[in-house]
């Protein structure tokens, strides 16, 4: 089975990576599909892309979000469904949603389905493939499988890329990332994972199958005054590395409290990188 991610995480991350997103990334993923396109969310989480990607396609489409989560399905349907009512959008329960939009009719349906498998998930059966902060998460292998299954472009957005900085520095900022790092690498339900390294097997697999790919980067900026999504971080990696580094736990401990005490007095800023990918087959790309 697949790991999976608590709601109140993805909801906190959610304005950050709106932001980080790379928008030309995606207006070249928007240009590659064909009218009323339909879309496939891998690993969808709380619909967080959905909300961000569907308002540039604009016209009608269709929408099928994809997870292990049974509950996070459904929380990304209600909070979509909310945030439609929010923007005015007439919002209609089907047997997912429907949002009737100024531009055209957007329809959401969900599938709880363990993503470890590509084969059935009939990739192959949508217009288009999305997905964030995921391929970080597999294997080799798996983005293989992915690259052999699509026919159309696909956009995966928000892979790590180990280009991180916190400000000011800390004497213990290399012992936490490495830590930090090997964790990124352990199995989370699709073999060992690619972690930093997703943008280089996804730029050979979707070469070798016939495709155009480019890359972007998209960091998290996250300011002095975001004290809620600093304090998950800090908190997160050192958990992270404290599961590797046992006998480095005096030193991950103070580290962690250092990092706490400058949030709090508004001091500690973060930079985690990430990279946008876009794979378009050759012959919607125009070669």
């Amino acid at each position: 089975m697949t790991e999976t991610f608590d709601a109140g995480w993805l909801d906190l991350r959610e304005p950050f990576d709106a932001a980080a997103r790379h928008p030309g990334l995606a207006e070249r993923f928007i240009a590659a599909l064909p009218p009323q396109p339909v879309i496939m969310d891998l690993g969808a989480g709380g619909g967080s892309l959905f909300r961000w990607l569907a308002p540039r396609i604009g016209g009608d489409q269709a929408w099928l979000l994809v997870d292990a989560d049974a509950g996070l399905l459904e929380h990304a349907l209600n909070v979509t469904a909310a945030w439609g009512a929010a923007q005015g959008f007439a919002v209609r329960a089907t047997s997912g949603l429907m949002l009737r939009t100024p531009g055209g009719i957007w329809r959401i349906g969900a599938k709880v389905a363990d993503l470890a498998d590509v084969a059935p998930l009939d990739i192959g059966a949508a217009d288009g493939v999305v997905c964030s902060a995921l391929l970080d998460l597999v294997s080799p292998n798996w983005i293989t499988a992915l690259a052999g299954e699509v026919t159309g472009p696909v956009l995966a957005c928000l892979n790590v890329d180990g280009h991180d900085m916190m400000l000011p520095r800390h004497a213990a900022d290399r012992t936490i990332t490495t830590g930090f790092r090997r964790d990124q690498s352990r199995n989370k339900g699709f073999g060992p994972s690619v972690g930093r390294h997703a943008e280089g097997f996804f730029q050979a697999a979707f070469a070798d199958e016939g495709f155009a790919v480019s890359t972007a980067a998209s960091p998290w900026h996250i300011p002095a005054g975001a004290a809620q999504m600093l304090s998950a971080l800090v908190d997160g990696h050192a958990t992270a590395a404290a599961r590797w580094m046992p006998s480095s736990r005096g030193t991950i401990t103070a580290w962690r409290k250092s990092r706490l005490r400058q949030i709090a007095i508004g001091r500690l800023a973060m930079r985690i990188g990430h990279r946008d990918l876009l794979a378009v087959p050759l012959d919607a790309h125009g070669g």
